[in-house]
């Protein structure tokens, strides 16, 4: 790579002071039609998911599914082996006793639905993800101190390191910084 070769523009990070400001900056970018942007903070901000116009999370769903898979497939191979596979008649006891399968299926379906919500969270925000351009940036490694960041994707489609840098001015940015790849 040749050092005369300009960066490529990840995007842009503006600081806010206060979380009142982070979200009515979230609404305005909103607003005006970008969708990946996404904001920083050191704590969770009442309403800031319907500010950044984000849909619900597709997690419950997935977990709700491994669980799911994993009683019934608890309890199919309690039933195989019961009674199929080794099939034994105690006091005379049905070879399917359905009621005794219960314990295993209901940690079966519990150990799916957490396999399920953690690699579900795992996949939809693409992590591990070892690097990161926003990690390029000073002003990124105080966010989970004291600042409310907003960064701005340079691949949004109403990008434009002009015009999206005079939004973040008309929201009260205090600091803006152009983030290189």
């Amino acid at each position: 790579m040749n050092n005369n070769t300009p960066a490529k523009i990840y995007g842009l990070l503006a600081r806010f002071d206060n979380p009142g400001a982070l979200l009515a900056a979230a609404e305005k970018f909103r607003d005006a039609g970008y969708t990946k942007f996404d904001c920083h903070s050191p704590f969770p901000i009442h309403g800031m998911d319907d500010a950044m116009g984000l849909k619900r999370s597709p997690v419950g769903w997935i977990a709700g599914l491994c669980a799911l898979i994993g009683g019934s497939g608890g309890f199919a191979l309690q039933w195989w082996a019961h009674a199929v596979a080794y099939p034994l008649n105690i006091s005379g006891k049905p070879y399917f006793s359905f009621q005794a399968y219960v314990p295993v299926t209901f940690a079966l379906a519990v150990l799916g639905g957490a396999f399920g919500s953690l690699f579900g969270m795992l996949i939809l925000n693409r992590l591990p993800r070892p690097h990161h351009a926003l990690f390029n940036s000073d002003a990124f490694t105080k966010f989970s101190d004291d600042a409310f960041l907003i960064s701005i994707d340079g691949t949004d489609k109403q990008f434009h390191p002009d015009k999206s840098r005079r939004l973040l001015e008309e929201t009260g940015a205090l600091a803006i910084e152009t983030v290189q790849e």
